[in-house]
């Protein structure tokens, strides 16, 4: 019989559940070392996957490492399952990501967020307050660790109540903050550590120069020392204690808000290799009996290897061997076992691809973006300790094989982060960081919006979209009465009899026109006709452009191209659209040349009778319109009456105005006069309310509602089929109840006598009537059973 390493009998399968669908599984490939058949042979054995098979044993992550992660998945702002070592030991927690800002913020909430105001404590002494997270202690300290930045809100209010008792007094107050226990901490909100004093301290604009906090003047009018606590070791916030609130007169009141952090250093921790020889080394991966390796690769090379670890004999790698090949091999002394996921589309397009590869004493599995995992049982018999005992090559080999050109990205082995970036600033050939995530990630950004790089990931420019929003995906939209006019200046008003060129505004909002176009788009919800839905002028010229919904409920454009010629109007065939619904029309001419398309119909082509180009637009109307002299009279009867009804996503060109009114009315060349009110009016209703929100999963996700989903889909879910088990619930007991009274009715007529009836009861027997329940009295009972047994 051969030894150990002779036996190497390993069976490929196809992996479900957590790693994916079983169906479009890729064969999975083994290859056996020389000695496992004869001398001088080596077999490739290529196994179908089979139908059905048990989930894998290797522990994969369902839940992003956090925010940022949902975010660079096209998420928007909720409640999301974080799972902040992946698949190490600590637990995944529920989170709130704020998306709506430059940086994702991870909110981590305790049991008072709310202003409190401060009673004196019945023993005399003074109020103390502790606060509770959600979060267990170990996940704390790894978010914190883990976060660029942390921060937290530290807010007292206060009138004739000390809170440090600056400058030399003994402080009043104090907090204990940091990792479990916590340290006192005598600094406030604004303020660094140790200095005991307040934000206006540090800033030297206290209420009295000779205290450095605004309450410490201790003055009878309402004053508040606020600001953010930012030192991350002593964060989060566990308990406050406020002193001085036992004096006549003295009142205060507290707030303490959440801990929010964001940018994940591990996340965006990164190193771009610029030839095939350079590399980086760490210390032995220690992996003996299980190994879990994740991270993302960005390179036009077609193959290379990732990382490399040897031992005496034994080996772990994980390379890219082809554009459409990751191959995960390793050997335990049992011979080299390779597990590959053939992509079938090229990896090496300078995008952003995931790679997960894990091995413990059953199984080995590897898994590229979100293609099914492939996966490979450990040997029935035979070693199963990975000994390594050279330094770890990251993006190069020691076996000289073809390093890595290209950007690797948050490197974890077994769920502890590598840091690229400190060692890359040491080596030479490497460079820290990698940038270009417009490739990857640009198509996040929608309704016109562009990707501008960032070091760290990417930003949405909504500047030349009528939307807003992490993603451009936010609609504007306001609610119009007859009275509402919004102007929008695109250049400087030439004065009669005046020399002078039309010059544009500084800045100027308006790129250069087509020379002889304009491109116009918008939405709008009305039931009146005819209306005005857009004007364009250039008064100088006495030319102008009108989007206007006739007096038949259709679109149509009027142009006056020249002043010397006539209005031309085109229409188009798409009719009631005065009905109350959503609408959106979009409106380009080129030249002579001008289409029209009404929602979702086909567009409509119409020529011009001349191709002049309009001389230099001067203002955008959405509106009522007054003062015109360029206008014909039908349209000059419609400006006056302005539009009533809903107006979303204006768009001339690159300009829009209703978004410069509603986000900036008081700045650059917007003006509104009369009621104008922001709305969810150009928002369409959703067909199916529990499905509407449209939710981007992690990529090992499957079925309608994932872990990773916000929690408000879940919720409302869940909610549904409370409500079925309460209607079933009620029919059931209702059911009961009719059952219930019959066979009473039944036990009261086989009770009853022929000599009895009619008879009073006698003493020592009940009154039928006093067994009767009510019918309110059961089904009350149900329906709260029902929620009871669901939520158990």
């Amino acid at each position: 019989m051969g030894s150990p390493r002779e036996h190497c009998f390993c069976e490929p399968r196809q992996v479900s559940s957590a790693w994916g669908s079983g169906r479009g599984v890729p064969p999975v490939t083994v290859s056996m070392a020389a000695g496992a058949l004869s001398p001088g042979a080596r077999s490739t054995v290529t196994v179908p996957p089979p139908d059905t098979a048990e989930p894998p044993a290797t522990a994969v992550p369902i839940y992003g490492q956090s925010c940022e992660a949902y975010r660079h998945q096209g998420n928007r702002s909720g409640h999301y399952h974080v799972d902040i070592d992946g698949s190490g030991p600590i637990k995944p927690q529920l989170v709130y990501c704020n998306m709506t800002e430059d940086q994702t913020w991870m909110v981590l909430k305790h049991n008072n967020t709310e202003l409190t105001p401060v009673r004196p404590a019945p023993s005399g002494g003074p109020h103390h307050a502790s606060f509770d997270y959600a979060s267990e202690e170990e996940q704390l300290t790894a978010i914190i660790g883990q976060s660029e930045h942390c921060e937290q809100e530290l807010s007292y209010y206060c009138r004739k109540s000390r809170l440090l008792n600056t400058p030399e007094g003994p402080a009043s107050s104090w907090w204990v903050g940091g990792p479990s226990p916590g340290a006192t901490q005598t600094h406030w909100g604004g303020a660094v550590p140790g200095s005991q004093q307040c934000a206006c301290g540090l800033q030297e604009n206290c209420l009295h120069p000779r205290h450095l906090c605004n309450c410490d003047a201790d003055q009878p009018q309402w004053a508040n020392d606020s600001g953010l606590l930012t030192n991350k070791e002593t964060l989060p916030l566990r308990a406050l204690v406020l002193g001085d609130i036992r004096r006549p007169g003295s009142e205060a009141a507290y707030r303490v808000g959440p801990l929010r952090c964001h940018g994940d250093k591990s996340y965006w921790n990164a190193a771009s290799f610029d030839t095939e020889t350079s590399y980086l080394h760490f210390p032995a991966f220690h992996a003996e009996l299980s190994a879990e390796i994740s991270f993302l690769f960005k390179t036009t090379a077609s193959s290379g290897v990732f990382l490399e670890n040897l031992g005496i004999k034994d080996f772990i790698r994980i390379e890219l061997s082809s554009s459409t090949q990751v191959v995960f091999s390793f050997d335990v002394g049992n011979g080299p076992l390779r597990v590959r996921v053939d992509a079938g589309v090229p990896l090496d397009d300078d995008r952003w691809h995931a790679v997960r590869a894990e091995r413990n004493v059953r199984e080995a599995a590897l898994r590229v973006d979100t293609l099914p995992a492939a996966a490979l049982q450990a040997p029935a018999d035979g070693h199963i300790s990975l000994q390594l005992n050279s330094q770890l090559f990251i993006g190069g080999t020691a076996s000289r094989q073809k390093g890595f050109r290209g950007c690797l990205r948050s490197l974890q082995l077994n769920g502890v982060t590598l840091d690229l970036e400190a060692r890359a600033a040491i080596t030479p050939g490497v460079r820290a960081g990698c940038p270009g995530h417009c490739g990857t990630y640009g198509a996040l950004c929608v309704n016109g919006g562009g990707c501008r790089e960032r070091p760290r990931g990417f930003a949405c420019d909504c500047g030349p979209s009528a939307f807003t929003g992490t993603f451009c995906h936010q609609e504007l939209s306001a609610s119009f009465t007859s009275a509402t006019a919004v102007r929008y200046a695109l250049r400087e008003p030439r004065h009669p009899g005046g020399n002078q060129s039309a010059l544009p505004l500084a800045p100027s909002p308006l790129p250069a026109l087509p020379p002889r176009g304009e491109t116009v788009s918008l939405s709008f919800r009305t039931s009146r006709s005819p209306a005005l839905l857009l004007y364009a002028s250039s008064s100088h010229h006495r030319e102008y452009l009108a989007l206007v919904l006739s007096g038949d409920d259709k679109v149509e454009v009027r142009y006056r191209l020249h002043s010397g010629r006539g209005v031309e109007v085109v229409r188009s065939d798409v009719a009631h659209l005065a009905n109350g619904q959503l609408h959106t029309a979009s409106v380009r001419r080129r030249a002579d040349t001008v289409s029209i398309q009404v929602d979702q119909h086909a567009r409509e082509d119409f020529n011009l009778s001349s191709d002049v180009e309009f001389n230099d637009f001067e203002s955008l109307t959405l509106g009522r319109v007054l003062g015109s002299s360029e206008m014909d009279p039908e349209v000059a009867l419609l400006a006056s009456e302005g539009f009533t009804g809903c107006l979303s996503g204006v768009l001339f060109n690159s300009v829009s105005p209703l978004k410069a009114a509603l986000l900036h009315p008081d700045a650059g060349p917007v003006s509104v006069s009369g009621p104008l009110a922001r709305s969810r009016c150009g928002a369409p209703p959703p067909a199916r309310p529990y499905t509407s929100q449209t939710t981007h999963s992690l990529p090992d996700l499957s079925g309608s509602v994932g872990p990773g989903q916000p929690l408000v889909n879940a919720i409302r879910s869940e909610s549904a089929l409370i409500g079925g088990l309460i209607a079933v619930g009620v029919f059931v007991g209702l059911c009961a109840l009719a059952v219930a009274v019959r066979l009473l009715h039944r036990r009261r007529d086989a009770c009853r006598g022929p000599e009895t009836k009619g008879a009073p009861p006698s003493g020592g027997e009940e009154a039928p009537r006093e067994f009767a329940f009510s019918a309110q009295a059961v089904s009350e009972n149900d329906s709260f059973e029902s929620p009871k047994e669901f939520f158990i």
